[in-house]
C-alpha cells in the first residue's frame, strides 16, 4: 500500500482551526492542539447559545410587558387573554417594544383587552 503524507491538506485544515483562534491568548491561537481544543469549545458554546438567547430574549419581551401591564392595572396573564379574545394578534416582541416606545398605544391596547375579558 503506497504512503500518504497529507501534505496540503493537512496544513489547510490546521490553517482553518487556527483562522478560528484567531483573537485567542496564548498558545490557544498559536498551536493546532491547543487551539482546536479551543475552538470546539468555542462552537459548542456558540451552538448552544443561539437558542438560550431565544429564551432569554422571550422572558425579558414577557417581563416588559408584564411590567407595562401592571401600570394598566391588569396582570400579564389577563392581558395576554384578552388580547387575544379581542383578536389582537401581536407577538410578545412587538408588544415589548409598544410598551417601551409608546405608553398610551400600549394603554389603549389594555382598555381593548380589559374590554374583551369583561364581554365574555
Amino acid at each position: 500500500m503506497p504512503r500518504v503524507k497529507r501534505g496540503s491538506k493537512r496544513v489547510q485544515r490546521r490553517k482553518k482551526i487556527l483562522g478560528l483562534a484567531k483573537g485567542y491568548r496564548l498558545t490557544k491561537s498559536k498551536l493546532h492542539r491547543s487551539a482546536k481544543e479551543s475552538v470546539d469549545r468555542g462552537l459548542r458554546f456558540s451552538y448552544r447559545d443561539r437558542r438560550t438567547k431565544k429564551r432569554d430574549f422571550r422572558s425579558l419581551w414577557i417581563i416588559r410587558v408584564g411590567a407595562a401591564a401592571r401600570k394598566c392595572d391588569i396582570s400579564y396573564s389577563k392581558f395576554m387573554s384578552g388580547l387575544k379574545k379581542a383578536g389582537v394578534v401581536l407577538d410578545r416582541r412587538v408588544l415589548a417594544e409598544i410598551a417601551i416606545q409608546d405608553p398610551e398605544t400600549f394603554g389603549q391596547l389594555a382598555e381593548t383587552a380589559k374590554a374583551a375579558l369583561a364581554a365574555v
